[in-house]
């Protein structure tokens, strides 16, 4: 999406708030017990009691096998993303690292973004995991300005997971989006400086570093959906839908 009048702009900040607001209530639910079936059922409670959709929910990206089934994508340890939360039904144990990645569509935006919670106790190598994932993403932030290029977004996010001693899971990346869940630009989380199309102002983009503890390589779940890695190494992943406005990003899910 092109940002290119106040009501379209006022629609996404406005639902950048409701995607902030039902994303804190499920990272509070996030504890040892909870099963991946209630956080999901409680992600469309909340996204429809505000008379907003789902925009996961029977969304067919292109080369899947069918639409997604469900709201939120909870994706546990090594888990990447996109992990089914309400067929193959599972109960978080103390010591896991949870992956919740949302979207929802507020007055025809779609907004979209995704946080790493431990569950309980964690080791100390988790968090440092976390905090590497979380701070690629503030990192590429900082390069999402006009006249900038999406390879100085995929060059800042990979040289702060590198300098932390992780792997960038180079199979997936950002997007742009706004309009519809997927759109153009491809945002990889790898890159050269100065590549890639130019940034300008008024893009919609979501961007979600993906951070391996071990190799990057990755395999697809036979649900069709569900990235692992392929060495069983737990994966982090942060997101936000940023807004490029003439100063620099807006980030519409802070």
């Amino acid at each position: 999406m092109i940002v290119r009048d106040e009501k379209t702009r006022a629609n996404l900040i406005e639902g950048g708030k409701c995607l902030v607001a039902v994303l804190t209530a499920l990272r509070a639910k996030v504890v040892p017990g909870a099963t991946t079936e209630e956080l999901d059922d409680l992600a469309e409670q909340l996204i429809r009691e505000n008379g907003d959709e789902p925009s996961f929910l029977g969304y067919q990206p292109e080369g899947a096998m069918r639409p997604y089934p469900a709201t939120l994508c909870v994706s546990i340890n090594e888990e990447i993303v996109h992990g089914i939360p309400n067929e193959f039904i599972k109960i978080l144990k103390d010591g896991d690292i949870v992956g919740l990645d949302l979207g929802l569509t507020h007055n025809g935006a779609v907004v979209d973004a995704a946080i790493t919670v431990a569950v309980g106790k964690t080791s100390e190598a988790t968090k440092k995991l976390l905090r590497a994932t979380e701070a690629a993403l503030a990192a590429g932030i900082a390069e999402a300005m006009p006249g900038n290029h999406v390879g100085d977004i995929s060059h800042a996010i990979q040289e702060e997971i590198e300098r932390e001693g992780f792997s960038v899971v180079k199979a997936l990346g950002g997007h742009g989006v706004g309009d519809s869940v997927h759109e153009e630009p491809f945002i990889p989380n790898f890159g050269r400086a100065g590549e890639g199309p130019e940034l300008v102002e008024g893009m919609v983009l979501a961007l979600e570093p993906i951070t391996s503890e071990g190799k990057a390589s990755v395999a697809l779940a036979p649900d069709g959906y569900t990235y692992r890695t392929k060495d069983g190494s737990r994966s982090a992943h942060f997101e936000h839908t940023i807004l490029i406005e003439k100063e620099g990003a807006r980030i519409i899910t802070a």
